[in-house]
């Protein structure tokens, strides 16, 4: 199993990006696909989650202006990042596990190798 994340990069506060992230080597379903980030001397922490394609979870902290989607014909997630600020500047990583929502990063099987995000002020 491999997940490939994509779409990070360097933009200016309130600006947007999109990541993505492909997962390969089986079919996703009907896991829970998430995405979490890691800041400097900060602990991953958990971002967004989307479980079979239906039921979708957010941190509070990107509650409004951060949007999980996926195609499961695709095996892959999105995360649509709007109004983006300089506390969102972190690694983004997917992840996936086998059953329902979780934010605890102990709790998924597969992670993908991380993209960084860059916010400017």
């Amino acid at each position: 199993v491999q997940l490939q994340a994509s779409g990070g990069g360097l933009v200016q506060a309130g600006g947007s990006l999109r990541l993505s992230c492909a997962a390969s080597g089986r079919t996703f379903g009907t896991y829970t696909m998430s995405w979490f980030r890691q800041a400097p001397g900060k602990e991953r922490e958990f971002v967004s989650g989307s479980w079979n394609g239906v039921t979708t979870y957010y941190a509070d902290s990107v509650k409004g202006r951060f949007t999980i989607s996926r195609d499961n014909a695709k095996n892959t997630v999105y995360l649509q990042m709007n109004s983006l600020k300089p506390e969102d500047t972190a690694v983004y990583y997917c992840a996936v596990r086998r059953f329902t929502m979780s934010t605890q990063p102990s709790e998924y099987d597969y992670w993908g190798q991380g993209t960084q995000v860059t916010v400017s002020s």
